[in-house]
């Protein structure tokens, strides 16, 4: 028994998330689904982090134990034929049977994009969020810098986040524009249930002017979610880069 670690990238477009869920197509269904054909095994898969609905991935990293005599440098090609266009393996590599793709996750890096465009962009709309209206990055940025450090993120995540302790720290946010793009990239040790998509929603809404950015420290120490803006829609967020 080996115990294998692959970072893959997806287009979550048409998958109910990445976990396994009844009646429901997802990420990890389909890997899991894949391995069965290639091996014969029944094969759990394990994430760094599960992604919701439309949310995409290009650098998420799984690991699994299996028996197979598959050669390694055979793996990545033998599950790339088996898998949809929209999920892609990009690197295969055997680990320590000690590793864990979730636990021993020391840094998660998200990104956002933002069409800031008048006319959304046909070829981008399912990995942009299109905002019409110009936005304001430097007011973005400075309250931005609000949210890094160690916090209690309560009013950036979900009401139907039932995690208790809601303490996460943020190394790094910050909010840049190329070309008529914005990006928003978070880096941290862990996330709540819709935590980027929240700090999004509401940075945008400091730059369309709708809210100072000082504000952000008083969302932030209310621990409230209605303090908070909108949840940003999921087809811009990508899971960039997973750190170990």
């Amino acid at each position: 028994m080996k115990r294998l670690r692959c970072v893959l990238a997806y287009d979550g477009t048409d998958f109910s998330g990445f976990q396994v869920q009844p009646d429901q197509v997802t990420v990890q269904g389909e890997i899991e689904a894949a391995l069965k054909r290639v091996t014969g095994e029944d094969i759990q898969v394990f994430g760094s982090g599960r992604t919701d609905a439309g949310v995409h991935a290009r650098g998420q990293v799984i690991h699994f134990d299996t028996s197979s005599n598959i050669p390694m440098d055979k793996w990545r090609f033998v599950l790339n034929n088996q898998l949809p266009d929209s999920i892609v393996i990009r690197t295969v590599e055997e680990v320590d049977a000690s590793f864990h793709a979730r636990f021993d996750v020391q840094v998660k890096e998200y990104r956002y994009c933002i069409d800031n465009n008048p006319v959304a962009d046909v070829f981008r709309h399912r990995y942009a969020d299109h905002v019409r209206f110009p936005l304001d990055v430097d007011a973005m940025q400075q309250a931005a810098h609000y949210l890094v450090g160690e916090h209690d993120f309560t009013s950036f995540c979900s009401a139907k986040t039932y995690v208790e302790d809601k303490v996460r720290t943020v190394y790094g946010l910050t909010v840049e524009k190329s070309g008529d793009e914005v990006w928003v990239t978070c880096r941290g040790n862990g996330f709540l249930y819709n935590m980027v998509r929240i700090i999004v929603g509401t940075l945008v809404e400091v730059g369309q002017g709708k809210r100072k950015p000082a504000e952000l420290r008083e969302i932030l120490a209310a621990c409230d979610r209605e303090k908070a803006g909108k949840t940003a829609p999921a087809k811009g967020l990508t899971m960039w880069e997973v750190v170990y």
